[in-house]
């Protein structure tokens, strides 16, 4: 999104020299220019990467004397995992670009869908096929989308959310689009799917982003909430790819109250079908809001709801029994930021409060700054009456650390949590240390300069390290940019500002950039390594080398509801092991537009057995296990009925 003038920088090459000046790594092309045919960077400064080695220098020199473990490595595995993927954009993420929400990409999403015990991966596309890849268990992946019957292609997709609706055994999917139609698939529990969408009672079409599964009325089955940004499109379709022109104005719909469109609350009612309970239970909200998390803020054990609000402040709903939401926005968080992303939910000190991390994308978009900013809260250029007053807003990421008793306190700036153009957060131990780290997907493509993804180790619980340049991530293996689209500066598009000088074909060039990640112990050597999503070109799949560098004592938990829902989201897990106590909330929030279901990971420092672990269920249940808790190994807790 760019809300302020649109910059075109120039820089023209030969095909093959590109490679020489963008950076770290050769350039794929996509494109049948030839010999002869030219590259156009856009922004030129893309030519230039030499920033990135300054970079690494900066947060070389503020990571001395760091106390968390940093020598590890992630290195970049795509290729031999099997996985072809392709991210596609519709044009107005392209050759159309236009300051419109197409360009806040899709999610990628986590689920054991065949039954097998191995974690698949969902990658939702935009203009072309989703796919559905099967872990073979051996670091491979198949493409079994064809047969799975989850492709949607024809349908502009945006998010995906993994949740056992029936209580099966198995897990569905449920797929949110533009303005194509929402989609609830069955799982056969094969891994086959079928669309029951009509018949659930979910076919709202809209302008509908992320999507989550929770159990708020504690039923044992789960709801569904589905955030719905705003109108950002007209009613005229174009494209190869065909989708709904966007409105020229739209990165202002907020200010349009006509342009609203509410989120939706679905309740289920059993036997695959739900229903609309948005006004019934007072949780009417009109918030530009791309995504949302559970969060039970007041511990009463009903889980309450945080609403991102991608422009303007977010806003929280405290759920009253299970019967009704009740806005205590302002009262709870007096101040939020104000172009919110992405959400997490996570024990930040280990002393056993869930605080709140959230990613604020849109008020990075008011200025045009260089590297060094990247770390600092944005200076808003904006006028008033754009992005209000100021009085509740806060202009950049914001880590609410949780004090008890329903309060919160802002921390963000003492703890280094702010980024540049921020998505998402992964959260997961990448060193298997005890503490939660983050990993912030990041970077706004085509017209803009390239922006960096963010590994924020946890030091101790005190603060964030910056990391992504000790660890590899950055920079990126295959460079900085990648092939955006091709022009025909002689024919049809010698109009376009990018063409301007030029004759015959020219591919354009844009940065690279991230949108959404999973964490999951791809290889099964006890670690955390990171699959990404990218826009407009292959995803990022980031293998560790912890395991391989120290000795690591870990745990992962998987659960199954009974009383409770058999996705068991909703639950909150201890862990006790060596004097300490690590507590997680299985919410299945993974990163940006993905919700997952997957086994919780524990690092454990220096620990040498499991002493406890406690669930409390979304029943309300706590369940004590004391027995079977060696380390290293993944252990399976089933939800105890009354009596049990």
């Amino acid at each position: 999104m760019r809300p302020f003038a649109r910059f075109i920088y120039a820089f023209v090459l030969p095909a093959a020299a590109i490679a020489a000046v963008a950076g770290h790594g050769p350039l794929e092309a996509q494109n049948d220019a030839g010999a002869g045919g030219r590259v156009r960077l856009v922004p030129d400064e893309l030519a230039d990467s030499s920033w990135l080695d300054r970079a690494r220098i900066r947060q070389a020199t503020a990571a001395e004397g760091a106390q968390t473990f940093l020598d590890f490595q992630f290195d970049e595995r795509r290729e031999a995992t099997g996985i072809t993927f392709r991210h596609r954009f519709v044009e107005d993420a392209g050759r159309g670009y236009k300051a419109v929400h197409y360009d806040h990409g899709t999610g990628l999403s986590m689920a054991d869908v065949d039954g097998d015990g191995l974690l698949d991966l969902y990658f939702v596309n935009q203009a072309g096929p989703s796919e559905l890849w099967r872990n073979r268990g051996d670091g491979t992946f198949e493409n079994i989308t064809a047969r799975a019957g989850v492709g949607l292609d024809g349908r502009v997709g945006v998010a995906a959310a993994f949740g056992d609706i029936d209580n099966d055994g198995d897990v569905d999917l449920f797929v949110t689009t533009v303005r194509g139609g929402n989609v609830l698939f069955e799982n056969d529990g094969t891994g086959r799917f079928r669309d029951i969408t009509e018949q659930a009672g979910l076919a709202y079409s809209g302008h509908s982003s992320g999507a989550v599964f929770f159990d708020y009325d504690r039923d044992g089955r789960l709801d569904l909430f589905v955030a719905n940004i705003g109108r950002y499109t007209t009613d005229l379709k174009a494209g190869a790819y065909p989708y709904y022109l966007g409105l020229i104005d739209a990165f202002s719909g907020h200010l349009m109250p006509e342009r609203n469109e509410a989120s939706r609350l679905y309740r289920n009612e059993g036997g695959n079908r739900f229903t609309d309970v948005t006004e019934a239970v007072g949780l009417v909200d009109f918030s530009w809001s791309g995504d949302a998390t559970p969060i039970d803020i007041n511990g009463d054990g009903w889980l309450d709801l945080y609403l991102l609000n991608m422009q303007g402040d977010d806003q929280y709903y405290e759920n009253q029994g299970g019967r009704r939401f009740v806005r205590r926005s302002r009262e709870v968080f007096p101040r939020t930021p104000w172009g919110s992303m992405g959400v997490k939910v996570f024990d930040v000190n280990n002393d056993g409060h869930l605080d709140l991390l959230i990613t604020d994308m849109h008020s990075d978009m008011s200025e045009h700054v260089g590297p060094e900013r990247e770390h600092m809260k944005s200076h808003i250029q904006w006028p008033e009456s754009f992005r209000g007053d100021g009085s509740t807003s806060i202009w950049g990421n914001a880590l609410f650390l949780n004090e008890g008793n329903g309060r919160f306190r802002e921390v963000s700036d003492s703890y280094n949590a702010e980024n540049y153009w921020p998505w998402g957060p992964s959260v997961g131990d990448l060193n298997a240390d005890g503490f939660d780290d983050v990993f912030i997907t990041a970077s706004m493509n085509y017209p803009f300069r390239y922006a960096t993804n963010s590994v924020k180790l946890n030091e101790g619980g005190a603060r964030f390290v910056d990391a992504a340049f000790l660890l590899g991530v950055e920079p990126r293996p295959g460079g900085i940019t990648t092939p955006w689209f091709e022009l025909d500066a002689s024919g049809a598009d010698r109009n376009h500002p990018d063409a301007q000088g030029l004759t015959g074909r020219v591919t354009i060039v844009g940065a690279r950039g991230s949108r959404s990640s999973v964490l999951l112990d791809l290889d099964g050597d006890g670690d955390l390594d990171i699959v990404t999503s990218e826009f407009g070109t292959e995803p990022m799949v980031l293998v560790s080398n912890l395991a391989d560098q120290r000795d690591i004592r870990w745990v992962q938990v998987r659960l199954e509801g009974s009383v409770s829902n058999r996705s068991a989201l909703g639950s909150r897990i201890t862990v006790e092991a060596g004097g300490a106590r690590y507590t997680k909330v299985l919410d299945g929030l993974t990163g940006y537009l993905s919700h997952s279901v997957a086994p919780l990971y524990f690092g454990l420092g220096r620990a040498e057995r499991i002493d406890r672990i406690e669930v409390v269920w979304p029943s309300g249940r706590t369940q004590t296990i004391t027995s079977g808790l060696g380390v290293n190994r993944t252990i399976e807790i089933v939800e105890e009925r009354a009596g049990g």
